[in-house]
This record gives structure tokens, sequence and C-alpha cells, in this order.
């Protein structure tokens, strides 16, 4: 599907809210599951945006793995919640979409499912506009190839795609996808998703 068609599906989804102020929206498409994860709503998101310290993703008979932990945080609540559908033998195809904030869970989701779904590593795909950095510190060839299949997709002078800085040992995992001209946009107006549709639409 094209890239601006799954971005304006993500905008436009009716959300499941839960604790945590975790936002997400499940969609079967006959075999095909969608799962889309909503950018910041409110002073929840922003307060677990700003929580970036590093924790550990320690799963039992894992490698660790350290990520942001305001994202982790909300992501290990909505895991409780598509835990069964990302298992569910009659899907053969995940597809995970996510903007901003959302975009941060869809990181951690699709490391998830990659996980999960051994069967479905071929048929596995994930987008994240205006995606912040959510990964932590060195990661080894095995960690990486979990997202092989994800595309952050960056509005070039989008601030929210450069924090939390490298610097603090922060950095994006699978393809970079950027997209617009330097100095179009301010950096604030850059992470708008009317500024990500409009660079959208001029892709073939």
């Amino acid at each position: 599907m094209e890239l601006i068609r799954l971005f304006r599906r993500c905008l436009n989804r009716t959300y499941t809210h839960v604790e945590n102020s975790a936002d997400f929206s499940l969609e079967r498409a006959g075999s095909e599951l969608y799962i889309y994860f909503q950018s910041s709503d409110g002073a929840t998101d922003w307060r677990n945006n700003l929580d970036f310290p590093a924790k550990a993703y320690d799963r039992p008979g894992d490698i660790k793995w350290y990520a942001h932990s305001g994202f982790l945080k909300v992501w290990k609540t909505v895991e409780d919640y598509i835990s069964a559908d990302v298992k569910d033998d009659s899907v053969r195809k995940i597809v995970i979409v996510g903007y901003s904030h959302g975009a941060a869970l869809a990181v951690l989701c699709h490391e998830y499912s990659w996980y999960c779904r051994p069967d479905l590593r071929d048929s596995l795909e994930g987008y994240g506009f205006g995606c912040p950095r959510v990964i932590w510190g060195l990661k080894p060839k095995s960690l990486k190839r979990r997202w092989d299949a994800f595309t952050v997709v960056r509005n070039l002078d989008d601030i929210v795609t450069h924090l939390p800085p490298a610097v603090l040992g922060y950095s994006h995992v699978g393809k970079l996808l950027e997209i617009g001209k330097i100095g179009k946009y301010s950096r604030v107006d850059a992470h708008r998703p009317e500024s990500y549709l409009a660079e959208l639409s001029t892709l073939s």
C-alpha cells in the first residue's frame, strides 16, 4: 500500500484508549492484521515522551536490550491488549503503522511481532512516520535484524525524529526514508501531519 494511504489511515482511525494514555487500533482484512498507533494526544503522552532514561527490555531466554523508558511503559500496556491478535494463527501478514509518539510504539510492536511470530517474519511490515529514536545503546546484528522490515519516515527538518539526541546513545532502527527538503519547514512545522501529507503526495 502507498505510504500516503497508510499515513492517512493512521490519522483517521478510531482509537481504543487504555491505561497510561495508550492509543491503538486493530483492523483485519482477511488474513492481514493492521495495527495502528496514535500520535500524542494529551499531557500523559508528553510526560511519557520526556521520560527517556533507557530501561532494559529483558525477556526470559532472549538477549537484553534497552529502550526509551516512557515508550516502553506505554508499549507494555498495549501488549496485554493485542498479544492474542498478534499470535492468532489465522493472521498471515502483519502491518504496523504509527505517527509521532505512536511511531515509537510501532517500533516496539514491530520487534514484538517479529519475536512472537517467526513464521511471519517475511510478511511483517512496519512504518513510523515522524518517529523519535527509541532504542538505546549498541545493537548486535541479531537485534538489528528484527527491524529489517521497519521504515522510519522522516520529513527532513522534523525535530521529533532527532530526539532523544543521538549523543545520549539513542538511534533509529530499520530503514530511514527521508522526504521533503532542508529548510522548507520550521523544525516544529516539519512534524505536522499536513506537512507529511504534502511531502508524501510527491512520492511516485
